[in-house]
């Protein structure tokens, strides 16, 4: 029995920078660290920040006063702007890629462009990027049956930052039929594009894949539909604990890959299950 991991599997830089800035903050800071949401992805990442102090909320409004940490997604410009009037200290933990799909909409809507960012309409990250457009910019992604636009609209795209670049390349062959005018950026995180080409290689060599990371992680869930549809018997799983020795019956070529809000020690932990439910 063989378990291969994909290389650089787990926290990708934005997400490691993300976290180093929170528990620094929760050292040094005399006062109640917060985050608006969770600061990643990760449900075991975001207890482990509560026991040493990084609190989530939900609205700016349960807090007075204290440090709030931007989290990894980025938010509503006005969002920031609220926080400034409460006087709260602001650390900034939006991830470097998702800053430049951010700028990106809004120099795109400064033009004049119909700004549209192909992703999920709900993930924090596309609701952040609409507020740098007023909240103009349109969401669609490949599951959008109607995209209309005039035919004298000029149309600016870009992509959600965790979007598989697939995807990307069909929406916009769709959007390009609908439009005379069209300014194209591609804000595929680096990190994100290099671990669904790493996985879907491991995928073709291996008789099972465990695909590790939150539930509501956007890149985690992607992995897991990427493997899939190569037809290959894929589990989710965010812990160790939801492993099972029927997953690996017969199995001889296990992968594991995981999502860039995975930490390291809960990839090793699920390695350590598996060598134990398969050991003879």
């Amino acid at each position: 029995m063989k378990i291969s991991v994909v290389k650089n599997a787990g926290f990708c830089f934005g997400v490691k920078r993300a976290i180093n800035l929170a528990f620094e903050a929760a050292k040094k800071s005399r006062t109640r660290v917060y985050t608006l949401g969770p600061l990643i992805h990760n449900p075991q990442v975001v207890e482990e920040l509560k026991r040493e102090g990084v609190l989530p909320i939900q609205n700016l409004n349960e807090i007075r006063k204290g440090t709030l940490i931007i989290r990894s997604h980025g938010i509503h410009p006005k969002v920031i702007n609220e926080a400034k009037k409460k006087k709260l200290k602001i650390i900034d933990a939006t991830c470097p890629f998702v800053r430049r799909a951010q700028e990106k909409a809004r120099a795109l809507y400064k033009d004049g462009y119909q700004v549209v960012v192909v992703g999920e309409a709900h993930h924090p990250e596309v609701q952040g990027i609409i507020g740098y457009t007023d909240g103009k910019a349109v969401v669609i992604n490949q599951h959008s049956r109607n995209i209309a636009f005039t035919k004298n609209k000029r149309i600016g795209l870009i992509a959600q930052t965790t979007l598989n670049f697939d995807t990307f390349k069909k929406v916009v062959g769709r959007v390009l039929e609908k439009t005379w005018e069209i300014k194209i950026f591609n804000t595929i995180c680096n990190a994100t594009a290099n671990a669904q080409k790493a996985t879907l290689k491991m995928a073709k060599d291996v008789e099972v894949m465990v695909v590790v990371g939150g539930r509501n992680s956007a890149n985690t869930t992607q992995l897991t539909k990427l493997c899939k549809e190569k037809g290959k018997p894929t589990y989710h799983i965010e812990t160790e604990s939801e492993l099972k020795k029927k997953m690996f019956k017969s199995k001889k070529r296990i992968g594991v890959t995981a999502g860039t809000s995975t930490p390291e020690w809960i990839i090793k932990k699920v390695i350590e299950k598996i060598s134990e439910l398969t050991r003879k």
